[in-house]
């Protein structure tokens, strides 16, 4: 019985053909394989490998590519003045449009976790997720617009800054030259001679269209004929342009309008005493002055440039005005992966700090932010490998006269490749400054992903 456990146990010996069948078996595997990945692998070596292999040749070679120039071009790169401004507005890029998109999306993805609709508020923020850059650049091209008619952003500052601010009525009217008024410094408009109190005075402008005049504006010749009472200052601001023709300059005609709304004041010795306000017959009138000498002003208010808004796509705002754009493309990417990440948060760790008494600001920064340490980090580096190549919306929202002062290394590459500068060398050395830079970010997001696989 003994004998009979000891050769059921034994092992088999291993034979020849087993050991070649094994290896076939092995081999088969391999090329089958090789089978599936050969046209992944040719369709890489054809789009990636060849064209970044060409590009590092052809960055050694000048403009017509027939002349070795080795170094030359990447030299030439760090001498270019706007290489240089590319290169700093790619490290702009790089520190603000990471971390602000990594933060409204950790920001947002908490919130939404609080709020009932959730689900449609996620598909609002990442609607713009499904909009081409083409599409959003034209967007904020229109958006940015100068013009408060177009730019919606300019129609909402000028509303708010009217709102406060006022606007003047007669941007564009003037005096006549040699008519009583003479132009101060500060775009005002004064009396070149003296008037006392019981004198009566009128002030003639010109440049302003019939149609412009204010719907109330009526017929000046009325209260010029008026006289003033003791201690009274009395005036007329008129439109000194009679309709159709005729008239006489300086004098207030039966067909000449006042001017409403406009604002006078008194001076003596350099202050303002008493003021007024135009009524739509364009008199005024000063009561209770001492018997002395006034300077009658027009102030520069009534003839101030009405407010156009901001200048966004300026030289000074249209990096920040396009990383704008970025961002309300991508925050709600950001928000999607790391809400994904939170709703994996144990939710025990937020329940006993709760119940511990902490509130909800330090579980936020205590342990939700370091909990969500990797998936944070993940999204960072991938939206930093993202920015590094953001060519469509500089090169589409940034007006011509202010391209070179928004361009980024990918703009720059195709400007002085295809836009016009036809020097392919230098472009290539570009191409390939802006593989060096991508690729650390390539590298630190794949290792992270294997140690998370691990």
């Amino acid at each position: 019985m003994t004998a009979t456990l000891v050769k059921e146990t034994s092992p088999a010996p291993s034979t020849g053909a087993g050991k070649a069948r094994g290896r076939r078996t092995r081999r088969r595997g391999r090329i089958i394989a090789l089978l599936f990945v050969f046209p992944a692998l040719l369709l890489l070596g054809a789009l990636v490998v060849y064209p970044v292999l060409f590009s590092v040749g052809r960055s050694f070679f000048d403009a017509s590519g027939t002349r070795f120039v080795g170094g030359e071009n990447y030299a030439e790169m760090f001498r270019d003045p706007a290489t240089l401004k590319a290169i700093r507005n790619t490290t702009i890029w790089v520190v603000v449009a990471p971390a602000l998109l990594t933060g409204l999306g950790l920001i947002l993805a908490v919130l939404v976790e609080k709020i009932r609709w959730a689900t449609a508020f996620k598909l609002l923020l990442f609607m713009p997720m499904a909009v081409s850059f083409l599409a959003a650049g034209i967007i904020f091209r229109l958006a940015y617009d100068e013009d408060p008619d177009k730019g919606v952003l300019n129609a909402a500052a000028v509303s708010v800054h009217d709102a406060f601010t006022g606007t003047s009525t007669y941007p564009t009217a003037r005096a006549r030259d040699g008519q009583g008024l003479t132009k101060g410094a500060d775009g005002s408009y004064r009396t070149s001679a003296s008037a006392s109190a019981g004198e009566a005075v009128t002030l003639g402008l010109v440049g302003v269209l019939p149609a412009d005049l204010p719907g109330d504006a009526r017929p000046a010749y009325a209260a010029a004929e008026r006289k003033a009472g003791p201690g009274e200052l009395r005036g007329v601001v008129y439109l000194d342009f009679t309709p159709g023709g005729g008239g006489e300059q300086g004098k207030v005609d039966r067909r000449e309008s006042g001017l409403p709304e406009m604002k006078v004041e008194a001076v003596r010795a350099g202050k303002t005493v008493a003021s007024a306000t135009t009524a739509s017959d364009g008199s005024f009138r000063f009561e209770g002055l001492d018997d002395r000498s006034y300077t009658v002003k027009l102030p520069a208010s009534n003839f101030a440039a009405p407010y156009e808004g901001i200048s966004w796509l300026g030289p000074t705002l249209v990096t920040p005005a396009i990383i704008g754009a970025y961002l309300w493309i991508w925050t709600g990417f950001a928000m999607v992966l790391i809400g994904a990440g939170l709703s994996a948060l144990p939710r025990d760790a937020l329940e006993a700090a709760r119940m511990d008494g902490a509130n909800e600001w330090q579980i936020f920064r205590r342990i939700t932010v370091p909990l969500l340490a990797p998936v944070l980090t993940v999204v960072f580096v991938t939206l930093v490998i993202n920015v590094m190549k953001v060519f469509d919306l500089v090169y589409i929202i940034a007006p011509g006269p202010v391209q070179e002062d928004a361009t980024v290394l990918a703009t720059q590459m195709w400007l002085v490749s295809f836009g016009g500068g036809n020097n392919q060398g230098l472009g290539s050395a570009l191409g390939v400054l802006l593989l060096l830079l991508v690729i650390p970010a390539m590298v630190f997001n794949v290792r992270r992903f294997r140690g998370s696989q691990r």
